[in-house]
């Protein structure tokens, strides 16, 4: 029998012991996540998409006993913060709150989209819905769809509708409702719910579509009026405000997609570790409680289901670009 083998391998083990001995232990990889987290998001503070990073995130900061920072980075129809997060190094540490319905439909609209939430990003979970209701300035004394209708085919071109921005959801509501209901009104594009929804409550604007989160502060303060939801059924936060279709419009709904994506690349057990905990943190009462409240309906959807339906709001909003030939202003 050959001895130097053995002798080598008793070395080597007499060496690591040693070194063990002495502190030098071999190096383990931190648990993930060991420093805070960034949640980038495409839109000013206080408007939906806002709200619900900065309650969702912080319940996923308690469970990950880490903290979850969020980014506002808004403009451009949402590419400047969806870009900003494709860009952003896949290490786990940064995430993009995607609100999903947006996204598809400004990449539909922009021919020269710079990122993209299927190519770019790989999903993590989705978190729910954000239906958006029709509001209008409570001064116009309009109590329903058919009054609103009447009123702006009085004076073609005269009247405006707010958007959230051009290429948004806010935008693409509003033209595909001019167009179902016949009427001509004027585009003004903003930067977010915060800057629109005051300008429509002193009757700059004779309507826009929002979210509820932003918009209820202004229709409990008696300054916006709702008159529909955009969504296929009613919301429960409001049981007495129909639908547009039931209101008369057909051909106009949304329900608003959002979830987590994060830039391709991104270390599985990463991602696998952020929806384990957004499993636990979308089941606590308390916070779908808190959101319901605002009109935001918490369901959790994994990571496969989530990425089909991305992939179906692309074919659906893009299919509805097309055939309104909506054009970037």
């Amino acid at each position: 029998m050959n001895a130097a083998p053995a002798f080598r391998s008793f070395r080597r083990l007499g060496a690591a012991l040693l070194l063990a001995g002495l502190g030098f232990a071999p190096a383990v990889q931190a648990a993930y996540p060991e420093k805070p987290i960034q949640v980038i998001i495409s839109f000013p503070p206080a408007g939906a998409t806002d709200v619900l990073a900065r309650a969702v995130g912080q319940k996923l900061s308690a469970e990950l006993n880490q903290s979850v920072v969020v980014q506002n980075r808004p403009g451009a129809g949402g590419a400047i913060g969806l870009v900003a997060a494709a860009r952003a190094p896949a290490d786990g540490y940064t995430l993009y709150l995607a609100a999903v319905t947006n996204v598809q439909i400004a990449r539909a609209i922009y021919k020269d989209w710079k990122a993209d939430l299927e190519t770019d990003f790989v999903p993590i979970a989705g978190v729910g819905a954000v239906p958006h209701a029709l509001v209008v300035p409570t001064s116009l004394g309009i109590d329903n769809v058919a009054g609103l209708v009447s009123y702006v085919k009085s004076s073609p071109g005269k009247y405006n509708f707010a958007s959230q921005g051009t290429g948004t959801l806010s935008h693409l509501e509003s033209e595909l409702f001019a167009a179902k209901a016949g009427l001509k009104m004027v585009h003004i594009p903003y930067k977010g719910s915060v800057e629109a929804l005051p300008d429509v409550a002193n009757g700059s604007s004779a309507m826009m579509f929002d979210s509820l989160p932003s918009s209820m502060p202004l229709v409990s303060a008696g300054k916006l009026k709702y008159l529909a939801v955009a969504s296929k059924t009613r919301v429960s936060l409001l049981p007495d405000v129909p639908t547009l279709a039931e209101a008369g419009v057909q051909g106009v709904a949304a329900d608003n997609l959002f979830g987590f994506v994060a830039p391709k690349g991104t270390p599985p057990e990463a991602v696998q570790t952020i929806a384990r905990a957004l499993q636990k943190v979308l089941a606590q009462p308390d916070l779908k409680s808190a959101l319901a409240q605002q009109g935001a309906e918490l369901r959790y959807t994994s990571a496969e289901d989530f990425r089909k339906a991305i992939a179906q709001e692309r074919e659906v909003w893009g299919g509805v670009v097309k055939e309104f030939n909506v054009q970037p202003q």
